[in-house]
């Protein structure tokens, strides 16, 4: 449609089976890019398999993925990442070892095109140091910077992974419940976190807290048996009688 946004990302009758078991059965998605959409269903609805499709963790059975219009098929992850779309993950994925400023500058190394080299000494690296420092201040953890991260509370590690994820300057992000095990005051504050730090860019997140998908989200999209049985604005889900049904039980329940 004339005047409608490009989409960043698009599933066209996706299917993934493992062995007899199709987990994913026909799923149609656009992300508009600048939109924030949350994707909501029930457990073992098929959420973090689109999550890995799209990401290239898997490949589909039949369908298509494209990415800014470019057809992601037969690409591995890191290829994918290196087209302007990166994850993070429901488990924290960080690197304990290494201090907060470390593993971001990991995020940061190769987006800025450099490569494994024995001989060139990190510190060095003066643009790398700059992008990893303004990283560093966008998540909130300046003062933490020298600390091991394994050391960090849960919070923090949730906003450090948030903070790789963003730091290589991906323009498609996708989050995988990232207010998981969080206290309500913690949510808020990621909720904070994750809008500053996907301003302007396309974000797609799976997430449970109700109260983060209505405080965060443009649209959201309703996976059900591996369908998208609905995609809308908040208030148009909702009122959505076949979501009430599939999904969220009555509207006193389920939106509270």
């Amino acid at each position: 449609m004339n005047g409608a946004p490009a989409a960043a990302v698009e599933l066209r009758d996706v299917r993934k089976s493992f062995g007899r078991a199709e987990i994913i059965r026909g799923a149609n998605l656009l992300v508009p890019r600048g939109q924030r959409i949350a994707i909501i269903g029930p457990n073992g609805a098929g959420k973090s398999t689109l999550f890995n499709l799209i990401s290239g963790r898997f490949s589909p059975t039949s369908g298509e993925i494209l990415l800014n219009g470019e057809n992601l098929a037969g690409l591995r992850p890191y290829q994918i990442n290196r087209k302007g779309l990166a994850r993070s993950f429901q488990i924290t994925n960080i690197f304990p070892r290494l201090t907060v400023f470390e593993n971001l500058r990991c995020g940061v190394l190769w987006s800025m095109g450099y490569r494994y080299s024995f001989w060139q000494r990190l510190d060095r690296l003066r643009d790398a140091r700059l992008r990893t420092e303004e990283v560093l201040e966008l998540i909130g953890l300046t003062r933490r910077r020298d600390t091991f991260a394994g050391l960090l509370t849960y919070a923090e590690q949730r906003a450090l992974e948030i903070g790789i994820t963003v730091a290589g300057g991906a323009e498609v992000i996708l989050l995988d419940e990232p207010t998981a095990g969080m206290s309500r005051s913690e949510s808020e504050h990621a909720v904070d976190l994750i809008r500053t730090v996907t301003e302007g860019k396309t974000l797609l997140m799976v997430e449970r807290d109700m109260s983060v998908v209505f405080g965060l989200a443009d649209q959201i999209s309703v996976v059900v048996y591996g369908e998208v049985i609905a995609t809308d604005t908040p208030e148009k889900v909702r009122a959505n009688a076949r979501v009430q049904e599939a999904y969220l039980g009555t509207p006193q329940e389920a939106l509270a």
